[in-house]
């Protein structure tokens, strides 16, 4: 990795969940050690941002399927800039949610700076639900389908210039449940999908050499996501709507690890901590170790 500035974004926002308690998620990172963690592996933390989203906009009723849609927009406007301005002044963006609804700001502030983004998502869920087909209306389950431009909510809506994600650029990993109309644009699109059955066939190291073929193949940089729910329980408690059988710590350290060496990473986001939800902090501080592993910890 190139970039030694990084731009801490952070996106105290919860209301593209139906539990409360992610909005709590980035100062659980933060007091987990997370700006001690950056500095120690040589970085400068260039800036701190917190996204704050008007009263207005939270009261505001939904003109949209999407519930609280005009504080999603609101938020993601903002972490959209951020970002963008990182991406400006040279400096890696570190987006803190919050929900997921937190990656659509990520990519609409990424997408003007690449002629070609790839993208490689840890999430337990699918993230391609639409205001049609969500069940709850619910953001944090649609930012990939507004990504790749199959919602009403596009990413040119949120930030001037922004552009669809490339579906053959695009990578899930982890995924353990969906919606029927989830598997159907998975088929349709071709997008690659690697299930906990793949990582238990194939084992995390070929499962992400895999994924860096697809997201590495031909692009200008790799955006990296990571929904803690994509973690097992067991290991990271903290999250909203946990599922059993999601990664285990070592299988989330390694895959991190393994995409630091390439380099190739250029911009993060993570989402779905819930101290709320949490023992002992148990899940904020595996968040910040994997944000330190894809940065390049190492033991030695």
């Amino acid at each position: 990795m190139e970039q030694k500035n990084i731009s801490v974004i952070q996106a105290p926002f919860g209301f593209g969940s139906s539990r409360p308690g992610t909005e709590l998620g980035p100062e659980g990172m933060r007091s987990a050690g997370l700006l001690r963690q950056i500095r120690q592996l040589g970085f400068e933390v260039k800036d701190e941002h917190s996204v704050q989203v008007s009263s207005a906009a939270a009261s505001a009723p939904s003109p949209s399927k999407i519930q609280h849609y005009p504080a999603v927009r609101e938020m993601a406007e903002r972490v959209a800039g951020h970002v963008s301005d990182a991406v400006r002044s040279g400096s890696f963006p570190l987006v803190l949610g919050g929900d997921q609804s937190v990656t659509i700001g990520a990519f609409a502030g990424l997408t003007p700076h690449y002629e070609n983004l790839g993208a490689i998502c840890f999430t337990a869920y699918g993230g391609l639900l639409t205001e049609a087909t969500s069940p709850t209306g619910s953001a944090n389950g649609m930012p990939l389908a507004v990504a790749l431009g199959k919602a009403g909510l596009a990413l040119s809506d949120v930030y001037a210039g922004a552009k669809p994600l490339n579906k053959s650029k695009l990578a899930l990993i982890g995924v353990r449940q969906l919606e029927p109309s989830e598997r159907e644009i998975i088929r349709s699109e071709g997008i690659a999908f690697f299930s906990m059955y793949d990582i238990d066939k194939l084992g995390i190291e070929r499962v992400i050499e895999k994924a860096l073929e697809v997201a590495g193949d031909g692009t200008d940089g790799i955006h990296l996501s990571i929904a803690a729910d994509s973690l097992d329980p067991l290991e990271a408690p903290g999250v909203g709507f946990p599922i059993p059988g999601g990664l285990s710590y070592r299988e989330a350290h390694f895959a991190c690890e393994l995409l630091a060496e390439t380099g190739k990473i250029t911009s993060m986001d993570v989402a779905e901590v819930n101290p709320a939800q949490d023992e002992n902090r148990r899940t904020a501080r595996l968040a910040v170790g994997l944000i330190a592993s894809a940065l390049g910890k190492r033991i030695i």
